[in-house]
């Protein structure tokens, strides 16, 4: 038992008895099935898994290439492995080891022997309770322990017998932890589903509301404009400025936040661990403020533009190889925030990134991109608040999507024992 007293830290009301340990070859039969050849593999049919698919779908992926075989082959190979049924477990044995796909239907599925490990369940544990006791930390410890130290680890029949799991006695507590968890994974799913079709949505209105190659009107605009588009650099509506190299043995504890490459995040945002330095005198030219959307010139992230939101007044520093795309009166700013995020400057970064090199931009590159832009700065103002507002609402699902993951991986480790 990992917690004491074999007790989980968090659990339901009413229920007080002790869990055991078993392991699963004890408990239910742990077996594969009888060997299907690739020339029996069909278009349609009934449902063939590979460890590969388990994967996918675990991570709610579709699967490429899903195979099948026939009825008849199905019939014959079943009446000597049997059948899968409804609360089996099959868990992937090779490649990402250890993923479990809990069986939800009588409906007829074969799979690859030897690459998924089958857990005739036979309604012993609660199905449920059965997948996320895999998904939990003790399990999942076992199984990579026991794959070996080999570059390709095996998770095998024989290591799923001695697969212990904790459980309490009762099924009553079985259910109702497996129904809290699938209703938590349910919850994460639908605002997985607003947060996909959120951003697909801002990248088809990005297409539609800026002009195609060879055209200067967009497809989509706002009521009440109708004058062409200009073309225009972007160094003439909002000039790349550099950053200072701050001395990284004079940085403090507190003071001003310096805004560095690590903290341009890949989610849009400005953040992570800061480093501070003493206010200096004449900071103007280094100083970053509320809204600035900053560029990263080098390293892993070269060409990322986050943008940075801060209280009221608070400054920040702008750190050498981070780039500030400074405001100009030729164009609105939260325009220049949403094109620079946009799939049209990552077409033109592409052009200058030179592939397997030290991955670098200069300021004098990024001024040369060329946009096509409305010469009405109200034009420039709908379009930027627009975004502006999707933007907010996608970083609002993504913040609500990465609490709820928090929240099941905690709920995991103190749930279960």
């Amino acid at each position: 038992m990992t917690k004491e007293n074999g007790k989980p830290q968090i659990r339901f009301a009413k229920f007080k008895d002790t869990w055991e340990q078993r392991k699963l070859g004890e408990m239910m039969e742990v077996t594969s099935v009888k060997r299907i050849h690739q020339s029996d593999w069909t278009d349609s049919g009934v449902r063939f898994l590979r460890a590969r698919d388990i994967v996918a779908e675990s991570k709610k992926e579709n699967v490429s290439e899903p195979l099948f075989i026939s009825q008849e082959k199905y019939d014959e190979y079943s009446a000597v492995s049997g059948k899968v049924k409804k609360g089996d477990l099959l868990v992937t044995g090779v490649g990402t080891i250890g993923v479990p796909m809990l069986i939800n239907s009588e409906e007829p599925l074969y799979f690859k022997d030897g690459n998924i490990i089958w857990f005739k369940n036979e309604n012993v544990i609660d199905g449920r309770f059965f997948y996320y006791s895999f998904n939990g930390l003790n399990i999942q410890k076992f199984i990579k322990e026991s794959a070996g130290l080999g570059t390709v680890g095996t998770y095998t029949i024989e290591n799923g017998k001695k697969t212990p799991i904790n459980l309490p006695p009762k099924k009553d507590e079985q259910a109702k932890i497996g129904e809290y968890f699938f209703n938590l994974d349910h919850l994460i799913t639908l605002h997985q589903r607003k947060y996909d079709k959120l951003t697909k949505a801002k990248k088809s209105m990005l297409e539609k509301m800026f002009p195609k190659n060879g055209t200067n009107v967009p497809e989509i605009r706002f009521k009440g404009f109708t004058d062409a588009w200009e073309q225009r650099k972007s160094g003439d509506i909002a000039p790349l400025r550099g950053g200072f190299a701050f001395k990284s043995n004079e940085y403090c504890s507190e003071g001003v936040p310096i805004v560095r490459i690590s903290n341009i995040l890949s989610d849009g945002s400005v953040g992570s661990d800061f480093a501070y330095y003493n206010e200096q005198n004449y900071d103007e030219v280094y100083t970053l403020y509320d809204g600035a959307a900053v560029l990263a010139m080098s390293g892993a992230t070269t060409g990322k533009v986050s943008v940075l939101y801060a209280e009221k007044g608070q400054k920040y520093y702008q750190n050498q190889r981070v780039g500030y795309f400074v405001p100009t009166d030729t164009c609105e700013y939260s325009f220049i925030r949403t094109i620079m995020r946009s799939q049209l400057f990552a077409d033109q970064l592409s052009a200058v990134l030179v592939a397997g090199a030290q991955p670098n931009v200069s300021s004098k590159e990024i001024d040369g991109f060329e946009f096509m832009i409305p010469k009405s700065k109200d034009e420039q103002r709908w379009i930027g608040e627009y975004f502006t507002n999707l933007d907010n609402l996608i970083t609002l699902h993504q913040r609500k999507l990465e609490k709820l993951k928090i929240l099941k991986k905690a709920c995991l480790e103190k749930m279960f024992v």
